[in-house]
């Protein structure tokens, strides 16, 4: 399957997307575009919105026109808002056929339509269950402890893939999320056990940048490690760039952890082949100011699409010994700062020009 140029699912390696956090409007479109082109640099793949009406979906349909990224209309309720979508170029639908309306036949008429249509134009649709939005005799059934949240949510979406059976439609991918750690985990090994159907992951209302870090990498990596996800993003109340760099980092510890266990065809697909950032916490004997220096140039070198180690040390005590390994790195103590490549010192120079000397090293790399 194809999501507009980009594969998903097979061997094809694991793509990562990101949400637009507000409404867009026409006024945004350029200020978009830009944005778009960083977020592309930086690793991300596919990028969803929210499209809650008919002047959303106008709004969309033009950026869409504009950009080259696969853009996806996530879409509730109403299905003429889906048939407008698929006007534009978009690259793929996020839908849930029972909010849609696929009961009796008005309902059902409105399914099959939005479905033909799709197939028609080869949009893929993405179900998206998660443990908020069950349908209410399964949601009884949790409750009354005769089945597990786990098995829920896999019923719950195996419950709306037999809508899109019954009409034929093919091109689909499902996401299975909770904001258990547990219940995700669980939840998407039973469902890739029991279909072959692209997976996007993600573990919902994942949180602030930190806590929504850590959980999103405690259940992906694990899933990830084993050979499950073929998309992922990660749901932060935080931007874009960080959910694509957190999603970057979750892929690289996931790939280390498939080497580890012997998953080397798990491990090739989520190998990014990017940048990989080095940096001490900092503490009282820090003579290099790294979080000032990693505020300034983290989207940069996340945006460098080469196979690279950049260390960010706090001290010489930290600097070219313990980061020797390092294909570029920087340190100091006072006004005197150091670049190294691999453990050695290639430069000298002083706290104003520390920076751009840097980066002038990091061209040559």
């Amino acid at each position: 399957m194809h999501i507009k140029t980009i594969p998903l699912g097979g061997d094809s390696p694991v793509v990562i997307q990101t949400m637009w956090k507000d409404r867009l409007s026409y006024s945004d479109l350029d200020e978009a575009e830009k944005r778009i082109t960083e977020l592309a640099k930086m690793g991300c793949g596919i990028l969803r919105f929210a499209v809650p009406d008919i002047a959303a979906a106008e709004v969309l349909g033009s950026l869409a026109e504009r950009v080259s990224m696969p853009l996806v209309a996530d879409i509730h309720f109403d299905h003429n808002i889906a048939l407008r979508c698929m006007d534009f170029p978009i690259a793929k639908l996020r839908i849930n056929p029972g909010n849609i309306g696929s009961k009796g036949e008005i309902g059902r008429e409105k399914i099959k339509t939005l479905l033909d249509k799709a197939a028609d134009k080869e949009i893929p649709i993405r179900i998206g269950v998660n443990g908020g939005s069950l349908p209410q005799d399964i949601k009884k059934q949790v409750e009354d402890g005769t089945i597990q949240p786990p098995e829920a949510l896999v019923e719950a979406a195996e419950r709306e893939l037999e809508i899109f059976n019954e009409f034929g439609f093919s091109r689909i991918i499902v996401s299975i999320k909770a904001s258990k750690i547990a219940d995700t985990i669980s939840a998407n090994r039973i469902f890739a056990a029991r279909n072959n159907i692209p997976l996007h992951l993600g573990l919902t209302e994942a949180g602030p940048l930190v806590a929504g870090i850590a959980r999103s990498s405690a259940a992906l990596s694990i899933l990830l490690a084993e050979g499950i996800g073929d998309t992922i993003r990660v749901s932060l109340s935080g931007s874009m760039e960080n959910e694509v760099i957190a999603a970057r980092e979750i892929l690289g510890a996931a790939a280390e952890i498939a080497e580890l266990n012997g998953n080397e065809t798990a491990a090739k697909r989520l190998r990014q082949g990017r940048v990989s950032i080095i940096s001490c916490p900092r503490c009282g004997r820090h003579g290099f100011d790294t979080h000032g220096f990693l505020n300034r140039h983290l989207p940069l070198l996340y945006s460098l699409d080469r196979d690279l180690s950049i260390a960010v040390m706090g001290c010489e005590v930290n600097g070219p010994h313990e980061a020797r390994h390092a294909d570029l790195g920087i340190t100091g103590s006072g006004n005197k700062v150091i670049i190294f490549r691999q453990g050695k010192i290639v430069k000298v120079t002083n706290a104003d020009e520390a920076d751009d000397v840097f980066l002038k090293e990091l061209e040559r790399t």
